[in-house]
């Protein structure tokens, strides 16, 4: 099997793959280098290709998800508490003129 060959991959993990790369590109990052992320998270979470078939595959981790939610708060925790929370009444505000 060639390298990069993905046949081995289940729908799943395909999907998750896509999914992943969406994200990555979304927040400006190429569309070679958000592939390539997307196939190590998604090899990183679910242990590599798996054989399909019930019970054929390994149990997978969201070690990778979890780690991206926690880095996310760690900027808005470095900021000073008036500006989260200026940041927090300008989101309330938008939110009820949305609403209305």
């Amino acid at each position: 099997m060639p390298r990069g060959d993905k046949s081995a991959y289940t729908g799943k993990q395909r999907r998750q793959a896509e999914h992943i790369e969406e994200g990555y590109e979304k927040r400006g990052v190429s569309r070679r280098e958000a592939e390539r992320r997307a196939w190590a998270t998604v090899n990183k979470e679910t242990g590599g290709g798996n054989k399909s078939g019930s019970g054929r595959g390994k149990k997978d981790t969201k070690v990778s998800s979890h780690k991206g939610g926690k880095l996310g708060g760690r900027a808005s925790a470095a900021r000073p508490k008036k500006a989260r929370s200026a940041s927090a009444r300008k989101a309330a505000a938008t939110r009820r003129r949305r609403a209305a």
